[in-house]
């Protein structure tokens, strides 16, 4: 029997700046999902890649003195290479210079045009070419020399003169069918805050939208009028069908496999291109419109949102160089709420640190390896099932509730109610070994068997919480997998069956090892995020 397919993209990133914080948000979610969907039982797609095309990569490739090619070839080590680093495991990237992404975008829009949905005319309007989109006289702001600027990021815009001739797509009559679909499919748009936005948008009344540039030529050549290349926005969405193999021929049945898709995870500043006009494009061309959008927040430092014009974008690296690769991708996960603003700290970063993985997890682990190496020689214990049989296990009784809590918060991306959950059994850990004081009962050999069933509790809700951190710090849970003796972690295929309690086997040689999490002295780190 197939499995279930599972199938989801980050947005495909510009790539006139190497990945930032931001960027790096959207994926470590979307990898979080992939890799627990596959201990789910599921078939991953997950795409993910660089949006190439436009005048603006155009524009910063002649600033560094290249051609537009030449500088996406530089920019896509440092995309491959931030992704390796952060252990995100997508299945295509997908460059729209490449080949099959042209056969995709020529395919598709050759098909509106033979539907009818398409027509060329004269465009006058403002345009910003650092956000890629046309705005009405109306949607834009001053600057103090009375200049119009973008509503968004505050740069000038340019009037396209009338004499250019565009091909616009017919978007003005997918306003009502995209209204009736809000309406009918009320998870499209998530959080709910952003449905409103859109909802209001397209009420207004939406105008037909220009998908071809004539004055230059960095895009997708259109079939049918060669002298028109696809409008970057025509482009880059279109790679998130290239990357399941759409119109592939060797990528059979693939495209039907994982179509629609699940989610879409975008940043919020994007949510337009996504909620209006990729529905309303799926419209024209008969296919299914994706189950859900989620924009989610932007990541603010003192109040501001993380950006290099503001000169307080970190790279990554530069906090994988202080908290490891695994305690990067859990703060961002836990403590930044997906699909809301989040506020970010050195101090808050060190504090989630020391206090969930060094205190809580990482010292769980190294109490209990260390107790049990010292009382039963580095072995999981034999527990006596009827001499115990009457004994409290509320570790037992707290793990039996975690499948249901984890894997419904990560179906609606809640990463932070899914590992406040998993903390929340390691807490509870720490606290049973406070309650049952295993040095008391290790000096009295009339509890030999209360110490053994004790031991194996707390060894076996660390093999429990190691499958759920998995998705959320891959390479410790990796690790603590290995030390109890269990092989490979990725191995597992259904988690629920693999977290169902009591299946440590008895007598696997338990290893100790380094501390996951050494503490953290903030005022040490000489990195700062203002």
């Amino acid at each position: 029997m197939a499995k279930e397919t599972y199938s989801f993209t980050t947005p495909i990133y510009y790539v006139n700046a190497a990945p930032h914080l931001g960027t790096a948000y959207t994926t470590i979610a979307a990898d979080t999902v992939a890799r627990y969907q596959r201990m789910n039982g599921k078939e991953v797609a997950f795409v993910t890649g660089m949006d190439e095309h436009g005048q603006k990569v155009a524009d910063t490739a002649a600033a560094h003195d290249m051609t537009p090619q030449e500088w996406c070839d530089s920019m896509e080590p440092a995309f491959r290479d931030a992704w390796k680093m952060l252990d995100i495991t997508y299945t295509d990237f997908v460059r729209t210079t490449e080949p099959r992404h042209a056969r995709t975008v020529q395919h598709f829009w050759n098909d509106l045009y033979e539907k009818g949905y398409l027509y060329k005319g004269a465009y006058e309007g403002w345009y910003c070419v650092h956000e890629e989109t046309y705005y009405a006289e109306s949607d834009l702001e001053k600057d103090e020399e009375g200049v119009f600027i973008c509503p968004d990021c505050k740069r000038p815009v340019q009037l396209m003169a009338s004499g250019e001739e565009n091909w616009f797509f017919k978007l003005s009559e997918f306003q009502q069918p995209l209204l009736d679909f809000y309406e009918s499919h009320p998870d499209f748009i998530r959080p709910v805050s952003r449905k409103n936005e859109i909802v209001s948008f397209v009420s207004r009344g939406l105008k037909d939208l220009s998908i071809s540039r004539s004055t230059f030529d960095w895009g997708v050549p259109l079939p049918f009028d060669q002298g028109h290349v696809a409008y970057v926005w025509a482009d880059a969405l279109l790679a998130y069908i290239t990357g399941i193999g759409y119109d592939d021929p060797d990528r059979p049945g693939e495209f039907e496999e994982f179509w629609p898709m699940n989610y879409h995870f975008v940043g919020k500043d994007i949510i337009r291109f996504h909620c209006v006009i990729w529905p309303a494009m799926l419209m024209a061309a008969g296919l299914p419109i994706t189950h859900t959008v989620f924009g989610h927040g932007f990541l603010l430092t003192k109040g501001e949102k993380m950006s290099k014009s503001k000169g307080n974008a970190l790279k990554p690296a530069d906090l994988v160089g202080v908290f490891g690769v695994d305690a990067y991708r859990y703060y961002f996960m836990s403590d930044v709420q997906f699909g809301h603003d989040g506020s970010i700290s050195m101090e808050r970063m060190v504090q989630v640190y020391n206090n969930e993985l060094a205190n809580t997890w990482g010292n769980l682990v190294s109490r209990v390896f260390n107790m049990n190496k010292k009382y039963f020689e580095a072995l999981v214990p034999t527990v006596d099932a009827e001499a115990t049989a009457t004994f409290d296990n509320p570790l037992k009784e707290e793990a039996a509730g975690l499948y249901e809590t984890y894997d419904q918060a990560l179906e609606q991306v809640d990463f932070t109610q899914a590992a406040a959950a998993v903390q929340a059994l390691a807490a509870r850990a720490n606290r049973y070994i406070e309650e049952t004081e295993p040095f008391k009962l290790a000096k009295d050999p009339e509890k030999a068997d209360e110490l053994a069933f004790v031991m194996y509790n707390l060894l076996e809700t660390i093999r429990i919480i190691a499958l759920y951190m998995a998705p959320f710090a891959p390479q410790t849970s990796a690790e603590v997998y290995r030390r109890l003796g269990l092989g490979d972690i990725t191995a597992v295929t259904n988690i629920q069956e693999a977290s169902a309690w009591g299946q440590l086997p008895s007598g696997n040689l338990v290893e100790t090892g380094d501390p996951l999490f050494p503490r953290l002295d903030v005022d040490a780190i000489d990195l700062s995020m203002e």
